[in-house]
């Protein structure tokens, strides 16, 4: 999908803004009309053109996700795409008129990209690839950094070594699929039959992982050694499956949902080892948020050079159908990120 771009000048902002607003977990969000955010020290204010929803802003409306410390009223929204219209004090690597994306927000006090504005810590956010649209870099954010951080942060990923990644279409698992092939890795993903299409065009060797025992494709794809690293984006018992896939002595499992209680056992036997990813952090605590500018930059730079392909699931949800847009969100799509269209140009 190509768009145009959304511009916008400084002198042009409005007094005001639309924004969907949760007035209380478990409601359906409401569209209404706020004063517009002002650019602070260190921020700039963002025209948002798109936004992509994960599963998370499901689960905070829902009520479902205490870990993000939202307290409603408030705007939801982690992921961002849009154009810079006015440049706080402190920001100098950044202008109005430049296009960027990032995860934004929406958790903790910090305001979501469901919003036409949002004031934004300008570490938090990259230059979009001119290769990306704004529907697509709007789908990225919260993915890729969460790819980036356990496969590159904590497990090193590099030439030569295996990759196992769980949930390979999914809306982390299709970016960590591309960042281990970027990296020279040989990657195998697990998903269900109807994604093994989506798994290997991203360059991973499917798995049905409906179908077939972690003991088999263990044996059948590393010959019973297992997988240097092994990645988990679904949790659950999938997190002891990932232990059982994990290379003797060298074996490094990450998990982004390494939430419930579970026996390291089978990894301390092998002399693995295990890492926990937690991308709220910077936007809950402040700290690290450089960091994730950098990861963003990074994305950008693979995209550029043709290493990164979002996946979006169908065309984008108009801004007043942000609820259905959720609904979608819950049910869940085979591959990819279901994204809302904030500005009308980016339909």
């Amino acid at each position: 999908m190509v768009l145009e771009p959304v511009t916008i000048i400084q002198n042009d902002t409005p007094a005001t803004m639309r924004a969907q607003v949760l007035e209380g977990f478990g409601q359906p969000l409401s569209l209404s009309t706020l004063p517009r955010p002002v650019a602070g020290e260190g921020e700039v204010l963002v025209r948002i053109a798109a936004a992509g929803l994960n599963p998370l802003d499901a689960k905070i409306a829902a009520g479902a996700a205490a870990h993000a410390q939202v307290t409603p009223p408030a705007i939801l929204g982690l992921d961002a795409s849009g154009v810079v219209v006015e440049v706080g004090p402190g920001v100098s690597d950044l202008a109005v008129g430049d296009e960027v994306f990032g995860m934004i927000g929406g958790v903790g006090n910090v305001q979501g990209a469901l919003a036409e504005y949002a004031a934004v810590d300008a570490a938090l956010l990259a230059k979009k690839p001119r290769t990306w649209s704004f529907v697509e870099a709007a789908s990225v954010p919260l993915g890729f950094i969460t790819a980036w951080e356990g496969l590159v942060d904590r497990a090193q990923v590099t030439s030569g070594k295996t990759v196992l990644v769980h949930g390979g279409a999914g809306g982390v698992g299709h970016l960590a699929v591309q960042i281990a092939t970027a990296r020279g890795a040989e990657v195998y993903a697990t998903g269900s039959a109807r994604q093994h299409d989506v798994i290997a065009a991203l360059g991973a060797k499917p798995i049905d992982y409906a179908t077939t025992p972690v003991e088999q494709y263990v044996a059948e794809h590393t010959g019973g050694a297992g997988f240097d690293i092994v990645l988990d984006t679904v949790g659950g018992e999938n997190l002891d499956r990932s232990f059982a896939a994990a290379r003797t002595y060298h074996g490094h499992v990450v998990s982004s949902l390494g939430w419930g209680s579970h026996s390291l056992a089978p990894l301390s036997f092998k002399g693995a080892t295990y890492s926990g990813v937690f991308t709220l952090l910077p936007l809950l605590t402040g700290e690290g948020r450089a960091h994730h500018g950098e990861i963003l930059r990074a994305a950008a730079d693979l995209a550029e050079r043709g290493l990164l392909r979002p996946l979006v699931h169908g065309e984008p949800f108009a801004f007043d159908r942000t609820e259905d847009a959720l609904a979608q969100v819950v049910v869940g799509v085979p591959s990819g990120k279901v994204v809302v269209a904030v500005a009308a140009g980016a339909m």
